[in-house]
């Protein structure tokens, strides 16, 4: 059954945490409403906290309402019952079966375990790349990185024509990857925007990646969305996800594309932009 509370804090990401502790449950078992932002007042006077509603789902089934007693008949005389035709008798009937074989194969539909996901073979990447563009690319990074007083390594590889991906390696690189990929992402606009700027050649695209974060995230965000298209297919009710940048909302609508009586569709803008997974029966 679905439950929710509704929890304050300074900010939006201090009341869910407050409420992920008192629920003890993880950020990817529920699904987040921001029912009001905190805001700052001036010189600290007429602040408001923000609030939130978590919601989620305790594994309880949902209470089967009480049933209704009959009330007691009275003592009128009985009507003389009408004769039953044997035509209308056998239509109840067959309207009866078909719509009980109609629930049993819905149900079997939905109960129908997916095939589960062989496990990723890591990325064949090769030899590093060694071209004028890639060695622009490392001479930013590492002055960026020196800048940072971050010590990681830069490994540049061409995935495809004007393509490349970047490897950070090194030890301990989370703040450079930051809370849900920020720093990487910023790290990432920031190197794309230098190495193309003047826009003299063919505009090349760079994809930095630290730790395997990426494919982590990725794989993340697909278990999240087939654990959220359950619930709404369950409770037919449209689940509204937290704020993501536009390859994570990517990641979820490929991921349900194909998702019997799931749609996905955007909302906001950024950088609130969400993703809504919606139920739709008329989807097959």
């Amino acid at each position: 059954m679905i439950k929710f509370i509704d929890m304050t804090g300074k900010t939006e990401d201090e009341a869910i945490r407050r409420a992920l502790e008192q629920l003890g449950l993880e950020r990817d078992d529920v699904s987040v409403e921001i029912l009001e932002r905190a805001k700052s007042g001036f010189l600290g006077i007429g602040g408001s906290p923000a609030t939130v509603r978590v919601s989620y789902d305790d594994g309880q089934p949902e209470p089967k309402p009480e049933p209704v007693k009959p009330e007691p008949k009275s003592a009128a005389p009985k009507a003389e019952k009408k004769p039953v035709y044997c035509a209308e008798v056998l239509q109840k009937e067959v309207r009866a079966r078909e719509k009980q074989e109609r629930e049993a194969k819905r149900g079997e539909r939905r109960a129908e375990p997916k095939a589960e996901k062989a496990p990723r073979e890591p990325a064949v990447l090769g030899e590093e790349i060694r071209d004028e563009k890639s060695e622009q690319i490392r001479t930013f990074l590492s002055g960026l990185l020196e800048h940072m007083d971050a010590k990681a390594e830069v490994k540049v590889y061409e995935v495809e024509k004007n393509r490349y991906k970047v490897i950070l390696e090194g030890e301990k690189l989370g703040a450079l990857i930051g809370r849900r990929g920020e720093t990487l992402d910023a790290i990432q606009q920031l190197t794309n925007y230098s190495i193309n700027r003047g826009g003299e050649s063919k505009r090349a695209r760079v994809q930095i990646d630290a730790e395997n974060y990426r494919e982590k995230r990725e794989e993340s965000l697909e278990r999240l969305a087939q654990k959220v298209a359950g619930k709404v297919v369950k409770y037919r009710r449209n689940v509204t996800l937290e704020p993501m940048n536009a390859y994570e909302r990517h990641v979820i609508h490929t991921a349900l594309q194909d998702t019997q009586y799931i749609t996905t569709f955007s909302i906001g803008t950024e950088p609130n932009r969400r993703v809504v997974v919606s139920y739709d029966r008329t989807k097959q």
